[in-house]
């Protein structure tokens, strides 16, 4: 088999065509808009049963719809306490039930947390700290005050195992109530 060399090769002529294809792809206008798919959520309130007992959290999500009805993101529950530091992560799966005037919203997800305790033990200050699995199960309950914005309350029931030995001992298990505002698309 003998190659013409002066003949161009396909790889060559195919490139630049498939680039012009790409390229204008980009700049050509869509038929339909797209729809936005991004919501966000910020809500505070309590957080009990931590190793602390009863601690102030702040908490925040990102959701990106898959359809009305479900949408999945990351979730942060976080807590900026004296004693007690700890911060919660979990992509979470939501599902969003529309009724009339009000939307209920059960959740759960699977992630991780990690928790900073400190004690005093007699004279000496000691500094725990541990990471363990997250499970948030939990119904968010979603009143819209417009089009795109509504006001939240959530109720979260959450599983973990932080370990950290005497003084702080075992944390299995937590609950939290929050208050906040979600921003849908």
């Amino acid at each position: 088999m003998r190659v013409d060399a002066t003949a161009p090769k396909l790889s060559i002529c195919i490139v630049p065509i498939l680039l012009a294809m790409i390229l204008g792809m980009g700049w050509a206008e869509p038929a339909v808009a797209q729809e936005k798919r991004l919501g966000f959520g910020a809500d505070v309130g309590l957080w009990a049963g931590t190793s602390d007992d009863t601690v102030f959290a702040l908490a925040f999500n990102l959701d990106y719809y898959l359809d009305p009805a479900f949408s999945v993101g990351p979730m942060v529950l976080f807590s900026p306490s004296s004693d007690l530091t700890q911060v919660a992560f979990a992509p979470v799966a939501r599902f969003h039930i529309l009724l009339d005037a009000v939307s209920i919203v059960p959740f759960a997800g699977v992630g991780f947390v990690h928790a900073d305790v400190e004690r005093t033990v007699g004279p000496v200050p000691v500094d725990l700290d541990d990471i363990s699995y997250y499970i948030p199960l939990g119904v968010a309950l979603e009143v819209p005050i417009s089009r795109k914005l509504s006001v939240s309350t959530t109720f979260m029931f959450n599983l973990h195992g932080l370990e950290f030995g005497p003084p702080a001992g075992d944390d299995d298990a937590s609950v939290a109530l929050l208050f906040g505002m979600r921003f849908g698309p």
